[in-house]
C-alpha cells in the first residue's frame, strides 16, 4: 500500500526585506514536515497583502494578475506532485521544488545517470569492469523496488540514502551463495556508485556530493598463495586425467610468469619473441584489464611448458600459445587437483598471480618495483598487497641477526679472557719480583732500560 504524503502549500511575504513599499512573494512547500521556500521572482505592494487569506486585496488589474497566478502556481504544483505519485517516484519538498522549478540538472533521476554512465563507460573500460558496474545497478535497482519506488530523483541521493543502501547490501543474501556479502564485497559495491555519482557532481546534475562525508574502507585480507614447496610438488605430479594435466600446466605457467587467466588465453605464437642475444625467450602482450603492456623474459618452467604445447593439436587448432578452457571449469579443476595433489589451500587461478609475486618474485630478491611492472599494475600500491614477508624469510633474518650477535659476544669473550691473562701474568711477575734482592732487581731495571734504548 502506497504511503500518503501530506502537502502543504502556502504563499507568503517577506515584510523583512520591503523596499520602496513593496515585498517579495515566496511559496512554501511542506511535506512530511519538511519544507522548502521557492521564491516566485514577483514582488507586492505590502500594505495590499492579505496575510490571513494570502493573497492580494482589492479588485485592481495587478490585485487579479497576482491573484491568477497564485492559483495557476498552486495548480501546477498539484500536477507535479500527482506525476511523482502515479510514478511511484520519492516523493520529498525539494524533489517536489525542482520538478515545479524544471531546472534540468536538478530533474535528473538516477536511472538516467545510470544509462548515461553506461555509455560513457562502454568504449573505455574492460568487459569485466563493465560486468561489475552491471551488478552494481543491479542492486540498486532491487534497493528501490524494495522501497516501493520506480526511480528517484539526483537531488534525493544524499547520506541517508548512502546508510539505507548500505544497509541493504549487508542484508542482502545473493542467489546461489551461502552466506550474505562480505564487508569488503559490499564496500566495493558502494565505491562504484560513488564513481557514478561523482560523474553526475562533474556534469553539475547535482549541486552537492551526498559522499563528501562518507568514509569507508577495506578489511584486510590474506591473499592465499602456494609456497615453493607446494608449488615444485603440483608442477612434477603425474595426472592420469589429461584435463587436469592442462589446466596445471596453465597454473603453473601463470605462477611462473605472473600472467592473468584470461591474458593467458588471448596468448599465441606473435606474443613470443627473442629478448637478447642468448636466445631468451620474452612475451609481450597488453593486460586486457588495464591495457597496460607487459614484457616478461620466460623462467625454465614456463619455457618448458611452451615447448610441451608447441605442437599440440588443441593449440594447432586454436592458434593459441596454451590450451585453455572456460575460468569456471579452470576453478572447478583446480580443487579436484589440490584433492590430488595434496594441498590443503582453496585453489584458484588467481592464487598464481599471487604465487608468483610472492614465492617466485618477492622471495627470490626481486625488487617490488619490478615485480609491479610485471604484473602490469598502473599503480606500485596495488602491488605491495603481495608484499608480505614468508615464515622462511623472518627465520633467515633471524639467523642472520643471531650471527652477529654470536660475533659479538665472541669478541667480548676473547677481550675478558685477556684481561685475566694479562693480571695473571702482573700479579706472577709481583711474586716473581718479591723474592729478588736488591742486586738482582736493579741489575734486572738496567736491561729492561736497555732494550728500550735498543
Amino acid at each position: 500500500m502506497r504511503t500518503v504524503k501530506t502537502l502543504g502549500i502556502h504563499f507568503w511575504v517577506n515584510k523583512q526585506k520591503e523596499i520602496d513599499g513593496e515585498v517579495l512573494l515566496y511559496m512554501r512547500i511542506t511535506i512530511d514536515k519538511k519544507r522548502v521556500n521557492i521564491s516566485l521572482k514577483r514582488k507586492v505592494p505590502l500594505e495590499l497583502w492579505d496575510f490571513k487569506h494570502r493573497k492580494m486585496m482589492g479588485n485592481s488589474a495587478k490585485a487579479k494578475e497576482i491573484n491568477n497566478y497564485l492559483e495557476v502556481t498552486k495548480s501546477e504544483l498539484y500536477n507535479k506532485y500527482q506525476i511523482l505519485r502515479n510514478d511511484n517516484i520519492s516523493i520529498t519538498a525539494e524533489n517536489l521544488k525542482n520538478g515545479f522549478l524544471q531546472e534540468g540538472v536538478e530533474s535528473k533521476t538516477l536511472f538516467e545517470l545510470l544509462r548515461y554512465h553506461g555509455q560513457k563507460i562502454e568504449n573505455t573500460l574492460a568487459i569485466g569492469s563493465i560486468r561489475n558496474f552491471k551488478v552494481t545497478e543491479g542492486y540498486i535497482s532491487r534497493f528501490l523496488k524494495q522501497k516501493k519506488l520506480n526511480d528517484i530523483s539526483l537531488s534525493n541521493l544524499n547520506y541517508e540514502f548512502l546508510c539505507d543502501f548500505e544497509n541493504y547490501l549487508n542484508a542482502y543474501y545473493p542467489k546461489g551463495h551461502p552466506k550474505a556479502m562480505s564487508h569488503n564485497t559490499v564496500t566495493k559495491h558502494i565505491q562504484r556508485l560513488r564513481k557514478i555519482v561523482t560523474l553526475a557532481y562533474n556534469l553539475e546534475w547535482i549541486k552537492d556530493d551526498p559522499f563528501r562525508r562518507w568514509k569507508s574502507s577495506f578489511d584486510k585480507v590474506d591473499r592465499e598463495f602456494l609456497s615453493y614447496s607446494e608449488l615444485s610438488k603440483l608442477a612434477t605430479h603425474h595426472f592420469e586425467l589429461d584435463r587436469l594435466d592442462r589446466v596445471r600446466d596453465l597454473f603453473v605457467f601463470s605462477s611462473y610468469t605472473g600472467i592473468s587467466y584470461v591474458d593467458i588465453r588471448n596468448l599465441t605464437k606473435q606474443n613470443v619473441w627473442i629478448g637478447d642475444d642468448e636466445g631468451h625467450k620474452w612475451i609481450t602482450t597488453f593486460r586486457q584489464k588495464t591495457n597496460t603492456k607487459i614484457r616478461i623474459p620466460l623462467l625454465c618452467r614456463a619455457e618448458q611448458i611452451l615447448l610441451k604445447y608447441e605442437v599440440h593439436p588443441v593449440t594447432e587448432f586454436t592458434g593459441k600459445l596454451l590450451p585453455s578452457i572456460t575460468n569456471e571449469k579452470t576453478n572447478l579443476y583446480l580443487k579436484e587437483i589440490a584433492k590430488e595433489v595434496g594441498i590443503e589451500k582453496n585453489l584458484t587461478f588467481h592464487m598464481a598471480r599471487h604465487t608468483f609475486a610472492t614465492t617466485v618474485a618477492l622471495s627470490n630478491g626481486m625488487p617490488i618495483e619490478t615485480v609491479s611492472k610485471i604484473l602490469g599494475h598502473s599503480k606500485i600500491t596495488t602491488t605491495q598487497i603481495y608484499a608480505r614477508v614468508m615464515d622462511h624469510k623472518i627465520k633467515s633474518d633471524m639467523d642472520a641477526v643471531q650471527r652477529r650477535l654470536d660475533k659479538k659476544a665472541r669478541k667480548l669473550e676473547e677481550e675478558h679472557e685477556l684481561k685475566l691473562l694479562r693480571k695473571k701474568i702482573a700479579d706472577a711477575e709481583k711474586d716473581k719480583y718479591a723474592k729478588m734482592t736488591k742486586d738482582q732487581l736493579l741489575k734486572k731495571l738496567n736491561k729492561i732500560i736497555s732494550e728500550k734504548s735498543d
